[in-house]
């Protein structure tokens, strides 16, 4: 079994016993991104990362700090001090260079790790195919005319290809979940405010959350140990304790009560995923858990009120890509009016144009009462009915997609049929609460490959202990 295979887990007990260095796991990092990224476009631009200085970052690693001497791989809309930040877009590709560091690669360095290599996701993290990308193509790796979910694609698909330990990615309406699904790792999603977005370029400043994707549930709440706390450049991350994510992982579900969303296994879902979905809910039945049928009314507005609150922070939020004070400026302008439109025009892909359209609409004059208002209205609402849900049970299960990972191209004259794909994801995102998703099995495509399907698990605010603890027991079915 080669280094880049292993999980966080095995190579630190490694690392620590001294029979393997941090600079042998970049060695073969390094060779399984040369034999097998170039098939799948996981990350951008790879011939030009420095691996020799990532050799010199691990000889000096310090051993006894929780992630100390291994690479992380990074999503490309999250800041590392001196390198590019494209966020897959033209407007900032081979133009921009990030001064600072964010909050969470701080603590990763902090916690010993090595930020290392920038991955590939749907423009600005506006998708859920990765198709939506500027700058490149990436597949999935279990077959490669499959997209790898989305907007964290990229930070699935390496995980999955072991041409990365782990990575981070950032979770919008399902980012990471969803792409963890169709790639079959692990993905967190955690509580909104229990990790800063401090240096995450903003889509939706009220739903965007930087979480992990890895190999095993218990790297998951490693990772997450050091992700969390509060931060004094985020206003809106939470002054609560941490605590140890993973203490408890192994307790088990006996006792719980795990809710089961009649409206997440709706007319829909794919029979086969749905089989999928159903045996990991007879297994935990089995290890000891209550399963308790339970409603979440307001599903059906999920779709439309994301698709409202979404769009409208992110034409706020992308306004500071003018063409005035970096990126993409268009060398066709003649005056300042010009240069706003003609560098946007230039500079943003079809998506990122559709949703800013979308959110300026929806904010306009005579528009924001009954569109905006509107939304965050029924998001209270959606917000109730988990609070309602989470006074029966301890968890909720569902399936993170309808379907498995479509083929590329597949959704793309039709962006609502896309958009539904988010269907069982965006509501934890505009209630703020925890989820992950596990891989429960695969289902076979039309050319015989096996397809991954996730298992998602949601939690109620700050319940990321208990949704570890189930999936810890999914893990091993």
């Amino acid at each position: 079994m080669s280094l880049s295979s292993q999980t966080i887990t095995q190579l630190r007990a490694k690392l620590t016993a001294g029979e393997i260095t941090a600079v042998e796991i970049i060695d073969s990092l390094e060779q399984s991104i040369k034999e097998k990224d170039g098939a799948i476009g996981g990350y951008i631009n790879p011939a030009s990362y420095d691996f020799d200085a990532a050799r010199e970052a691990a000889k000096s690693a310090d051993l006894s700090l929780p992630l100390g001497g291994i690479p992380i791989a990074i999503k490309d809309n999250i800041n590392v001090k001196g390198e590019p930040c494209s966020c897959a877009s033209k407007f900032l590709y081979d133009s921009y260079v990030s001064p600072y560091d964010a909050t969470v690669i701080t603590k990763l360095k902090a916690a010993g790790a090595i930020p290392l290599g920038r991955l590939n996701l749907d423009e600005f993290a506006m998708g859920s195919t990765t198709d939506n990308s500027a700058v490149q193509r990436t597949n999935n790796p279990h077959d490669y005319d499959h997209v790898p979910g989305g907007s964290s694609g990229g930070s699935a698909a390496v995980v999955a290809a072991d041409t990365a330990i782990a990575s981070l990615g950032s979770d919008t309406g399902g980012s990471i979940r969803q792409p963890a699904s169709h790639c079959g790792v692990v993905g967190l999603k955690p509580s909104y405010g229990r990790v800063s977005r401090y240096g995450l370029v903003a889509f939706a400043s009220s739903l965007d959350q930087v979480g992990p994707l890895t190999k095993s549930v218990e790297d998951a709440a490693l990772m997450l140990n050091v992700l969390s706390g509060s931060d004094t450049m985020d206003s809106t991350s939470l002054e609560v304790e941490v605590p140890d994510f993973t203490a408890n992982l192994d307790a088990g579900v006996a006792g719980m009560k795990i809710g089961i969303p009649t409206e997440y296994f709706a007319a829909g879902i794919d029979p086969a995923v749905r089989e999928v979905v159903d045996k990991a809910i007879d297994q935990l039945k089995a290890a000891g858990a209550e399963i308790v049928e339970i409603s979440l009314p307001h599903t059906e507005y999920a779709v439309a009120t994301y698709y409202i609150i979404a769009p409208a922070e992110a034409s706020s939020n992308l306004s500071r890509f003018d063409g005035i004070r970096y990126g993409n400026r268009s060398s066709q302008a003649d005056n300042l009016i010009d240069t706003y439109k003609k560098s946007r025009s230039e500079g943003f892909g079809s998506e990122v144009k559709r949703r800013i359209i979308l959110g300026t609409y929806a904010l306009s004059s005579g528009y924001d009462h009954k569109y905006y208002d509107k939304a965050q209205r029924v998001r209270t609402l959606i917000l109730k009915d988990f609070t309602d849900a989470f006074e029966k049970v301890d968890a909720i299960v569902s399936p993170v997609c309808p379907t498995a990972a479509p083929k590329h191209g597949e959704n793309s004259d039709d962006p609502l049929k896309e958009y539904l794909a988010d269907i069982c994801t965006i509501a934890a995102n505009l209630a703020g609460i925890p989820g992950i998703s596990v891989p429960a099995g695969t289902i076979s495509n039309s050319a015989g490959n096996k397809l991954p399907v996730g298992l998602q698990i949601l939690g109620p605010q700050l319940g990321e202990e208990v949704i570890l603890q189930v999936a810890k027991v999914c893990e091993s079915f």
